[in-house]
């Protein structure tokens, strides 16, 4: 039991000053904002910006070489080239993952996300290393994040003998979402790895996220044939389809009736609004009813040097990608990278609702859009604590 304290003078989403009041860190009762003298127990809230905190929807933190000395991009031109290079690459690095990847989940945390999801690879050389330093980091931060994994077969499920049994030990082991990439680019056969991650899933009742970077034709009709698995195994609500570019290299006429499929079926749409390829079109696919959401993918590490794990600044590159500029459109950005990845996640304890958890971000800026915009430097609340301001975390576990 904590000590009931006023949260004063905050303007939730930018609308009129509220006081709220915190008790046992969750928010139980609002009020117009006082104007009586601060008690020694009240935050003062300084007429700013009220939000649910960031939500960080798709990141690699195993992968990362954040901290470690710079490495030039050396990878190859194809995607296989890619994975390739990384694997050199890690097997180099000697900065165990626990290290690599707090500093880099310490670094998100101070930046205001919350709520993350991590794809962790799983594979004959890897084993179930990564799985077991992933879920040990997850308990080094219960306190501060909601963590989930993801197990990421990158060199192959079908493809790569002894995956499987390795995804499925991984799901023994209580991670959440059972993932896959490219059923036709990289396995060659969308059938047999589609019928492995959906009964997976099925069986231990966990949710499916799936990269899908194969472009065009060939990529839609994946994304239909997803779709077809989700309704026939059950998995409404439940399914997330990672990067999906081939959406924004077709005619909207061609994609809409699979985007429908999608709204109906409550399968997200994961984008980080690459520069280098197609995106699928946001506003159109917001339209349709499609839950879009952002994640930053890869940062700094193998496949690019780029990222920060700041997801305002996520929210600012879609908003830049497809040129949205009036407040409603750097709203629904904003609302890309934090309740539509809530909403993806399946984080049903999420928002700023009475009753809902005292886990908030404040910036001094008026709205949403100037959030996008300016990503200010903000202050990082978990069940009423302060526990970040400045970009940097006040409880490192390092």
């Amino acid at each position: 039991m904590t000590q009931p304290r006023w949260l004063r003078n905050v303007r939730p989403y930018g609308s009129p000053a509220e006081d709220l009041l915190i008790e046992n860190g969750r928010f139980t009762q609002r009020r117009p904002a006082s104007t009586t003298e601060l008690l020694a127990t009240d935050i003062d809230g300084q007429n700013q910006l009220l939000t649910p905190p960031l939500v960080e929807s798709h990141v690699h933190l195993d992968k990362t070489l954040w901290g470690q000395p710079w490495r030039p991009n050396s990878a190859g031109p194809t995607l296989k080239d890619y994975i390739a290079n990384e694997r050199r690459i890690l097997r180099e690095v000697e900065t165990p993952i626990a290290q690599r990847a707090g500093a880099l989940l310490e670094n998100c945390i101070a930046r205001g996300s919350l709520t993350m999801r991590c794809h962790v690879d799983i594979d004959p050389e890897f084993g179930l290393r990564h799985v077991e330093a992933m879920q040990q980091l997850r308990e080094t931060y219960r306190d501060l994040i909601d963590l989930q994994l993801v197990v990421f077969p990158q060199t192959g499920l079908i493809s790569r003998p002894g995956t499987a049994e390795l995804m499925r030990k991984a799901m023994a082991l209580g991670v959440e979402n059972v993932g896959g990439l490219d059923p036709c680019g990289i396995d060659n056969d969308p059938i047999a790895q589609l019928d492995f991650v959906f009964k997976l899933a099925s069986e231990f009742d966990r949710g499916v996220d799936i990269h899908l970077h194969d472009k065009g034709e060939l990529g839609l009709w994946q994304i239909a044939l997803i779709a077809d698995y989700t309704e026939h195994f059950g998995r409404q609500g439940r399914v997330m389809i990672s990067h999906a570019y081939c959406l924004g290299m077709l005619p909207w006429s061609q994609v809409k009736p699979v985007a429908e499929r999608l709204a109906a079926l409550g399968i997200s749409l994961m984008s980080s609004a690459p520069a280098d390829c197609a995106v699928p079109p946001f506003l159109a696919l917001r339209e349709t009813g499609v839950n879009v959401c952002l994640g930053s993918d890869g940062i700094r590490d193998a496949w690019s040097p780029m990222g920060n794990g700041d997801m305002l600044e996520r929210a600012m590159l879609l908003a830049f990608r497809f040129d949205l500029n009036k407040d409603d459109e750097l709203a629904a950005a904003f609302e890309a990278a934090t309740v539509n990845g809530a909403r993806a996640l399946g984080s049903t304890d999420y928002g700023l609702a009475l009753g809902g958890p005292a886990d908030f971000l404040l910036m001094p800026v008026q709205t949403l859009g100037e959030a996008v915009v300016s990503r200010p430097a903000r202050q990082v609340y978990r069940g009423g604590q302060l526990i970040a301001a400045g970009g940097r975390l006040l409880d490192s576990r390092l």
